[in-house]
């Protein structure tokens, strides 16, 4: 039986949200990858300027966004296990299991800058 979608049934929001974080983790100047434990953590999101922001080579609409500036997002993905925030000095950490939880999503925000 092939593996259930959305096993943790993060809604709409969630799932947007932990699919931004998990590119942001793969970005150098935006996390810091521990090889030890497999968990990232965000040192700093992008800030938004008209109607989108940038991660990396991508463009994101800032509407797409939206949850990265939600606490209760950040909330119910600590809950689900995906985040947490034991480090000081990041937004937050995705766990091993948050970095390789299928959102469906990730190819969704991949858009090249045109700037």
């Amino acid at each position: 039986m092939p593996p259930k979608k959305n096993p943790l049934k993060l809604n709409k929001l969630q799932l947007r949200t932990l699919a931004l974080a998990q590119i942001l983790a793969r970005d150098p100047g935006m996390a810091r990858l521990d090889e030890a434990t497999g968990e990232a953590a965000l040192l700093q999101l992008p800030h938004a300027h008209g109607n989108h922001l940038h991660v990396g080579e991508f463009t994101i609409s800032t509407r797409d966004a939206s949850g990265l500036t939600n606490a209760a997002v950040w909330a119910a993905l600590a809950r689900k296990g995906l985040i947490h925030n034991n480090d000081p000095m990041a937004v937050a950490t995705l766990t091993a299991d948050g970095l390789k939880y299928d959102t469906g999503l990730g190819h969704h925000f991949m858009t090249p800058s045109d700037h």
